[in-house]
């Protein structure tokens, strides 16, 4: 049987939440455990890239990127580079993903540009991971429509669940009219400090409003998470015995497990 990747999309309207940090991590350690695997940063901050120490405001250096691909002026396997690590490859974005997002709102097919994009090279990953904007967006829209899962990050803090309902709404919204086969893969709950009550009670809340939808593992608030990004490098690679990329690890078996 033809290979096809599963694609999930990781996405939260709200931004600080390890949205960026959970799909790259994720990605490592997907390739780490022999899959092949595509990060396709699609969030006009750019965040991805750079975290994985390519420069992101050296156009010259940086060749194809989502922007052409976007804009149908590249195919997404031109954009496609070859991190440091092994099975691992990134499709980079920069801030003029966010020019780019404006010009195709009067373009054909203006919903479905990724995904058609992602057909071209989908028999040659085992996961592609999206990292989408912090917003309710055309390219998070089209980030939706193009994956079979959805991955939701929320951080145990204050104000956590704002927004969520709003997001679900749109999920539901596009697997009505574009993407049926769209699921909710699960909701990570990050940045947790197991010595606050309040940590410990959002945490609850999350469980109670997801039920098994919310992933064992949980990301802790960790240092090295926090580091590892200046670096350009993910956790697993800068702190291999760190809380977090421990977690992240953990994680990333539950995410294989899930999409089997």
């Amino acid at each position: 049987m033809e290979k096809v990747a599963k694609v999930i999309c990781v996405t939260n309207q709200k931004g600080g939440v390890g949205k960026t940090t959970t799909a790259v991590n994720l990605s490592y350690y997907l390739a780490k455990d022999k899959f092949k695997t595509l990060l396709i940063d699609f969030d006009p901050q750019g965040n991805a890239t750079s975290g994985l120490g390519i420069e992101k405001n050296d156009p010259k250096k940086l060749g194809m990127t989502m922007t052409e691909v976007i804009l149908g002026t590249a195919d997404l396997k031109s954009a496609i580079r070859e991190t440091k690590y092994k099975n691992f490859h990134l499709a980079p974005a920069t801030p003029e993903l966010a020019n780019a997002e404006v010009e195709i709102t009067g373009m054909n097919k203006k919903f479905v540009r990724l995904r058609d994009a992602i057909r071209t090279v989908q028999n040659a990953y085992d996961y592609i991971i999206i990292d989408l904007p912090p917003s309710l967006s055309l390219l998070t829209v089209n980030g939706m429509i193009a994956s079979n899962y959805l991955l939701l990050p929320v951080q145990t803090e204050f104000y956590a669940l704002e927004g969520v309902a709003q997001l679900l709404e749109s999920m539901k919204l596009v697997m009505k009219q574009a993407n049926p086969n769209l699921k909710l893969l699960g909701v990570l709950a990050t940045m947790y400090d197991r010595r606050t009550s309040l940590s410990t009670g959002v945490l609850e809340e999350i469980k109670k409003y997801f039920k098994a939808l919310t992933f064992n593992t949980t990301i802790p608030r960790n240092v090295r998470v926090a580091e590892a990004p200046s670096h350009g490098v993910p956790v697993g690679a800068y702190d291999k015995f760190s809380k977090g990329a421990k977690a992240y690890k953990e994680f990333t078996k539950e995410v294989e497990e899930r999409t089997k």
